[in-house]
Order: structure tokens, then C-alpha cells, then sequence
């Protein structure tokens, strides 16, 4: 057993200093052994949370795959949706194989549970024209505007992740070479080149605004993107910045950050981009997360096929 993990005390009685050491055990070794990202850790503990709540005085040593099976229509009964319930029985997974390792228990019935049957459901994707009406959205009048504008821009021209885009350093976007370097789920670092309309934007912020921003701070942080006090900027603000602009361009109000990641890899399969470069660039482990894209294009090629064709 890895030093790292916080073994389990097998003499506390009470179950809820019992439940509570599982959860601080149980996400220490998440982000210690299993390298998982901050929000993949957080959204684990709140699974863990509904299901200690669910499991209540219950033993956790007599469960049996139908009381599991009871929790899942527990969830199901709560409204979430099959995605959601599927992570839910993911997360129970893991947690029970991380008490076997603890010798808490000698069996995992979760492995023994069924997942919901989850659609693959075609990701929502901006037109070109819809693109530049959105990056084109920030004006003078806008605080940090020059900010917000390579925001956008980066989020489109790399197609990372909204975290991705919010911790990145200085150190990481070499504007002469012309490429970034991203740190995506489980730390790992990938290469995404950058486009002149996206390195034009972040030299354009730099010269006018980073400076005035990191002098708020006292000192030059290292982030790229700053806050309006020299801070970070979180990636809850630049949601918030893009259904501004989303909405200032006429835009539906659903668009998240997810979806300029989904426009690029679109837009680039469909003007002929090898999807292992695709793949590569978004950081998916597997090409079979990348060719959900190409059912994107495919789907709209039909729907213009159904619109144009004289017998469709």
C-alpha cells in the first residue's frame, strides 16, 4: 500500500466519525494515488455525500447488489439524468474498491451493478459565422475587453477546456513559436498550436491590459489571464463572460465554453484535419471520444441533404 494513503481506523464505532473518515480518506486518495483533477475530486466527494446520505444507519458490509440496485433507483427517483446517474455508479465503484484496498470490505458489489444505458447524444456546435459574431462580441465599452476577446479566442483557436484556459501560465503560451502548452485532466500536458487572430488578441492584452492588472496584485503573477485584481481569473467568470457575449450576440443561451471546444474540433474535421490530430489536440485518451464529431458532421450533411435535395 502506498504510503500516501490515509489507511482507515477500524476502531471508530460511530457511523457518522466513521462515514466521515471514509469521505476525507477516500478523496485525499483520490488526488494523491489516483491524480485525479480538482473538479473530477470534488464532483466524487459530492457523489460520496448522496450516497452515505442514502446508506444513513444502514451496514455497509451487508449490502447486497439489490440494495445498490434500491440506490440507484433512489437517484433515478431524485431526477438526475442518466449521465449523472451513470458517474454516480462510478463513483460508488471506485469508493467500494478503495475500501477493499483499506480491508474494510472483501467484496465490491458495485462491480456487480449495471449502468444506465447513457445515449450518445451529438454535442451542440456553432456555425463559423455564429463563431465570429461571439469573438467579435467584446467592445471598448467592456471592462478588460482585450482580455475577454483573447479569452475567447483561445477557447476556440486551442478548443481546451475552461480550466485549461483559466490556469494557464505565462511560461506556457509561446507566442513567437506559436503554440501553448495545456495541462488537461490528470496533469497531463499537451501541445495545441495557436492561430494569428488568437496570438494577435493575447499580444493586444498584454500590451494594454495585463500590466495594469498585475500591478493591482503588487506583484507579476504567472497566470496568463488575470482577474480585474490581479488575481487568477476563475473559471466560473469566464462562463460568465461568454453567456454575456453569447447573449450580446444573438446567440441561444445554453452556449457554454464546452461548446467553442466542440466548434473547433467540428470545424477542423470538417475541413479535412486528421482525427489523431484532433484527438491529440483535445487531450481524449481514447479516438473513440474524438469521433463523436464526426457524427457532427455527418449529421449536418444530412440535415442539408434533407433541405436542398429535390426527393429527400
Amino acid at each position: 500500500m502506498s504510503p500516501a494513503r490515509r489507511r482507515l481506523k477500524p476502531h471508530v464505532a460511530s457511523p457518522t466519525r466513521a462515514t466521515a473518515a471514509w469521505e476525507d480518506s477516500f478523496v485525499h486518495y483520490l488526488s494523491a494515488e489516483c491524480h485525479l483533477s480538482e473538479n473530477t475530486v470534488a464532483a466524487y466527494r459530492r457523489d460520496l455525500r448522496r450516497f452515505l446520505e442514502w446508506l444513513n444507519a444502514r451496514d455497509l458490509k451487508g449490502l447486497t447488489v439489490k440494495d445498490l440496485s434500491d440506490y440507484a433507483s433512489w437517484l433515478h427517483e431524485k431526477g438526475l439524468a442518466a449521465s449523472s446517474l451513470a458517474r454516480h455508479i462510478v463513483s460508488l465503484r471506485l469508493f467500494l474498491r478503495y475500501l477493499q484496498l483499506e480491508g474494510v470490505l472483501t467484496t465490491n458489489q458495485a462491480e456487480l451493478l449495471a449502468s444506465p444505458q447513457v445515449w450518445e447524444r451529438i454535442p451542440k456546435v456553432l456555425t463559423p459565422q455564429q463563431v465570429d459574431a461571439l469573438l467579435d462580441s467584446p467592445k471598448p465599452f467592456d471592462p478588460c475587453y482585450r482580455r475577454n476577446r483573447a479569452i475567447l479566442e483561445f477557447l476556440y483557436a486551442t478548443g481546451c477546456r475552461v480550466s485549461e484556459v483559466a490556469n494557464l501560465r505565462m511560461e506556457d503560451v509561446h507566442v513567437e513559436e506559436r503554440y501553448c502548452l495545456c495541462r488537461g485532466k490528470g496533469n497531463k500536458e499537451r501541445v495545441v498550436p495557436l492561430g494569428e487572430r488568437a496570438i494577435m488578441r493575447f499580444q493586444e492584452y498584454l500590451e494594454h491590459e495585463r500590466p495594469q492588472l498585475a500591478e493591482k496584485n503588487g506583484v507579476d503573477p504567472p497566470w496568463a489571464f488575470l482577474s480585474y485584481r490581479g488575481r487568477r481569473i476563475r473559471r466560473e467568470r469566464i462562463w460568465e463572460l461568454l453567456k454575456l457575449y453569447a447573449l450580446r450576440a444573438g446567440l441561444p443561451g445554453d452556449i457554454s465554453p464546452h461548446v467553442l471546444r466542440h466548434s473547433f474540433a467540428t470545424h477542423l474535421l470538417a475541413g479535412g484535419a486528421d482525427l489523431r490530430l484532433v484527438q491529440e489536440m483535445l487531450g481524449h485518451a481514447s479516438i473513440a471520444t474524438t469521433q463523436i464529431y464526426t457524427h457532427v458532421d455527418f449529421a449536418r450533411l444530412k440535415a442539408i441533404h434533407r433541405r436542398f435535395h429535390p426527393r429527400a
